[in-house]
């Protein structure tokens, strides 16, 4: 089972999540956040005062079986094209435990 992380623009995300749900990924997290794009970032200045501004972002997680991390790794590359600054990270889950039921998670190979 691997772990799927992607963090995108949010104009983005309404078609990265249509494109998740047409892959019947099932299960996907998504959360708010902030990216700071270290030296890459434009510094601004306000009133004579020169600062950074962090970016709003969007991180999509999702677990989908090792099998079909190519297919779901296309999907998103493609999704995203255009938004220069975006991550897609993959982890390997060794488990998985639903906390309501204390039950192990399995994705399904297809």
């Amino acid at each position: 089972m691997m772990k799927i992380e992607a963090v995108i623009h949010p104009f983005k995300l309404t078609e990265i999540k249509a494109a998740l749900h047409d892959l019947d990924c099932e299960e996907v997290t998504i959360s708010e956040v902030l990216h700071d794009g270290g030296s890459k970032i434009q510094k601004r200045v306000y009133r004579g005062c020169e600062y950074r501004a962090d970016v709003p972002k969007v991180k999509v997680e999702t677990l989908v079986s090792a099998h079909r991390v190519d297919e779901v790794l296309e999907m998103l590359a493609s999704a995203a094209d255009g938004a220069s600054d975006s991550t897609i990270l993959v982890y390997e889950v060794a488990e998985a435990i639903r906390i309501r039921n204390g039950r192990r998670i399995e994705v399904s190979l297809s």
